[in-house]
């Protein structure tokens, strides 16, 4: 005799009846590269999924940019590239409002066959993070800041970006208009309905701004105290994002440099801490810098050569570092000054926090996290103290301690220390190795200018 179907649990139960119109489930996590990938299933599977998860190639977390495997570590081709089990991370089941047919969507995180997280899974990567600091009492509490572009969905004839059309004028939007309500205005309807896609998987959005060139906008997710749904949350909302613009017929990217003339896009990650009494320890009193605040940020600044190349991934991320730009170039810090790598908010002491501004709008934001919250545990465990706040203008000239080229970067990230320590040395092994297979893939084309500079050149 065929056994009944089980009934759905109470929480798949209540999403049905309050989403009766579903066709798919989207299961999706953000890879290395912070790419979004996934599986789509009928609405049918949902109770399944959800009771008893679903196979995934372990491999799957160490692809490239372009969804190559290179085979990182021995992992992929090597190893018979087997499953692991993708459980659905608990809370993320949401609908997904800009989808059609009509769909919902749920963040999936790998285990092994013996329970243990998928070491070479970003989000685990954060987790391991947030477990040390939580051996010492301390709690991040974390808001994301990302700026990105409204494009054209056609290209220009050499295959470059262009701005959009305004739906106001219908022009092209060519001005830059830094906090323009004009241009807020004229997208009106596509930014209010980024907010409603946000609010209806419940991530709380904050201040829109138009910021420093045609079609850049940046919008902010507020601070949240539990820094693995405020990385959730961020995966969530680039891909809301996305898929907004598209029904209203523009392409978003959160490429840090789409025009080489244009102001960059940025991850900005603010973190303050929280002791066992839910008190700020990055509260100094009178002080505008507690211990444990000067501790978090030189342990941050010890370790940002070897973040480099996951703060900025890619060859695009480097040409974000320009000076006088308000992009940081030197690893340095300071109260009320956008120049720096590291800003320190003034206002309550209750909200004093860390503004890390160092990486791209490309970066994983469970990495780019998982960097900054190992740079702070290193800093309060050594107790480390920082140079003195910079003042004025800080991006003035690059920092020569810093890596600004790709493979550089790369070459530092895999000779650390640190933060092999902090995410384990396999990992930082297989990041670099599909990092820099990827790289040598992207310099074996000859570019148009290479052609027009050295055929004449003999």
């Amino acid at each position: 005799m065929t056994k009944p179907p089980a009934k759905p649990s109470r929480e798949v139960a209540r999403f049905l009846a309050a989403h009766p119109d579903l066709v798919y489930l989207d299961t999706i996590f953000a890879d290395l590269s912070g790419v979004v990938r996934g599986k789509r299933y009928p609405i049918a599977q949902l109770e399944k999924i959800v009771a008893d998860g679903l196979a995934f190639p372990g491999s799957v977390f160490l692809l490239d940019t372009m969804g190559h495997s290179h085979d990182p570590a021995g992992l992929g081709f090597s190893d018979g590239d087997p499953d692991r089990i993708a459980k659905v991370v608990p809370g993320t089941l949401k609908p997904a409002p800009w989808s059609d047919p009509p769909s919902c969507q749920a963040l999936i995180t790998l285990v092994r066959s013996d329970g243990a997280p998928h070491e070479f899974e970003p989000r685990n990567v954060l987790a391991a993070q947030v477990a040390r600091l939580a051996e010492l009492n301390l709690r991040p509490v974390v808001a994301f800041e990302l700026e990105f572009y409204l494009i054209d969905p056609a290209r220009t004839d050499t295959g470059a970006p262009q701005p959009p059309l305004s739906p106001v004028t219908g022009q092209r939007e060519s001005g830059t208009q830094v906090y323009g309500m004009v241009e807020v205005d004229a997208y009106a309807a596509l930014l209010d309905e980024i907010t409603r896609a946000c609010a209806a998987q419940d991530i709380v959005t904050g201040a829109v701004t138009a910021e420093y060139a045609p079609g850049q906008f940046e919008i902010n997710l507020q601070h949240v105290d539990d820094p693995m749904r405020a990385a959730d949350e961020c995966v969530m909302f680039k891909r809301a994002v996305k898929g907004v613009a598209r029904r209203h017929g523009y392409q978003v990217t959160f490429m840090p440099k789409p025009y080489l003339d244009a102001a960059g896009s940025g991850l900005h990650l603010h973190v303050s801490l929280l002791d066992a009494r839910g008190r700020n320890v990055f509260d100094g009193g009178k002080d505008l810098a507690s211990p444990a605040l000067r501790h978090a940020i030189a342990g941050i600044l010890d370790i940002m050569p070897e973040s480099m190349a996951i703060l900025a991934p890619n060859v695009n991320s480097f040409r974000r570092y320009v000076p006088d730009i308000f992009v940081p170039i030197r690893r340095c810090w300071g109260f009320e000054n956008r120049s720096v790598a590291l800003r320190v908010p003034l206002g309550p002491g209750n909200a004093r926090r860390i503004e890390h501004r160092m990486a791209g709008a490309d970066a994983n934001p469970y990495l780019a996290l998982a960097t900054a919250l190992a740079g702070i545990h290193h800093g309060i465990a050594g107790e480390m103290e920082p140079p003195p706040p910079s003042e004025g203008n800080a991006g003035f000239a690059y920092d020569e301690d810093l890596p600004f080229r790709a493979r550089r970067a790369l070459e530092r990230l895999a000779g650390s220390e640190v933060l092999a320590a902090y995410f384990g040395p396999k990992y930082i092994e297989a990041y670099t190795a599909c990092k820099l297979a990827e790289l040598e893939t992207f310099e074996n084309v000859i570019s148009p200018k290479e052609y027009a500079w050295y055929l004449q050149a003999e």
